[in-house]
């Protein structure tokens, strides 16, 4: 994103009204997670985030799958099958680990508090 895309996105932002910013789980949106923290921190937005780095890069919040959880059972799989099992026979699973991160640096920033019982439920809290 170059600095003319930024500043357009920021108007628009602004001239909508937008409350808050929802990012995908995209590996475009991924590797632009500084400038998204930049964007929403100069537009006061708190930020919702499926991976736990955008909060270390500046985001409120990322809640979502637990990642070296995955990659575990997936190692589960990959085992499975060098010893023949067959793919069909498989099950198909869904993540059922998740991750809550809280960046309080950023909720400071934008004047919210977030509450105790929440803070106490965070995988990690960023201070």
């Amino acid at each position: 994103m170059k600095e003319t895309e930024a500043a357009a996105t920021s108007v628009g932002l602004l001239k909508e009204q937008v409350g808050a910013l929802i990012v995908g789980p995209s590996p475009m949106f991924l590797e632009q997670r500084p400038r998204l923290a930049d964007l929403a921190a100069k537009n006061r937005l708190p930020t919702v985030c499926s991976l736990g780095e955008y909060a270390q890069a500046g985001g409120l919040v990322s809640y979502g799958p637990h990642f070296a959880d995955l990659f575990r059972r997936a190692a589960f799989f990959v085992d499975k099958i060098l010893k023949g099992a067959k793919l069909a026979d498989l099950p198909v699973e869904q993540p059922t680990k998740f991750e809550l991160v809280i960046n309080l640096k950023t909720a400071k920033a934008l004047g919210l508090t977030i509450p105790q019982s929440v803070l106490l439920r965070a995988d990690e809290v960023i201070q």
